[in-house]
């Protein structure tokens, strides 16, 4: 199987965790930052780095940008260099493209330039945080659309307890699908209706936000 190849432009604290990740998981990874001391760093953990400044079509064309896979623009404070770096890799057809936004206008620039993906780091971890302060019972979520999420909930109401998942009708009670459940290190996965819960299992559900946050809140 052909390594999936990635080029990380831009190394502050959101390239530097992406790339760490990505050469965890196997890929090939290709870094470019201005700063000497950042690629200096990088050298021994990407599978190549180099000092340039992104901002020159030419280099990004010497460098065979189009050829990688994936390319992340993971450029900082400097939504100018963003925003002209995003344009030139979609240009030179990059086929897929994530971007780094600071705020929602450039998000919504991004978006219109073509750019794939566009993430706001700061804000997700706010909306985490948020949430995890919430509702406690709350240990992990994924937003698979708009409106949809995957949420890891912790069962901590005594009534819940020694009751099968047919009797609690998930559904319609909660309009929720249940699709794990976590006992301490064991995961029962895609459990049967007779299935018996346990004060402090984690249940994976499935299903609208609101509905998420509704079940989650009424285990506090």
């Amino acid at each position: 199987m052909t390594k999936q190849t990635f080029a990380i432009i831009g190394l502050g604290r959101f390239g530097s965790s992406v790339c760490k990740t990505l050469v965890d998981g196997g890929a090939e990874v290709l870094v470019i930052d201005k700063s000497e001391a950042q690629i200096n760093n990088y050298k021994k953990i990407a599978t190549q780095a180099i000092i340039a400044d992104a901002q020159d079509e030419n280099t990004l064309k010497s460098i065979g940008i189009r050829n990688f896979d994936h390319v992340i623009v993971a450029i900082g404070e400097d939504i100018q260099a963003s925003i002209l770096v995003s344009l030139m890799v979609k240009e030179l057809g990059v086929k897929h493209v994530t971007a780094k936004a600071q705020n929602k206008y450039h998000a919504r620039v991004l978006e219109k330039l073509g750019v794939d993906k566009v993430v706001r780091p700061e804000r997700e971890m706010g909306k985490r945080i948020g949430k995890g302060l919430l509702s406690e019972n709350m240990l992990d979520y994924l937003n698979l659309s708009a409106n949809i999420q995957v949420a890891e909930i912790k069962i901590t109401k005594p009534s819940f307890a020694n009751k099968d998942l047919a009797k609690l009708r998930f559904r319609n009670h909660y309009h929720l699908n249940v699709i794990a459940i976590k006992r301490n290190d064991d995961i029962i996965i895609s459990p049967r209706a007779d299935q018996k819960l346990l004060v402090n299992d984690s249940l994976l559900v499935v299903g609208k936000t609101a509905d998420v946050d509704h079940f989650s809140q009424s285990m506090s």
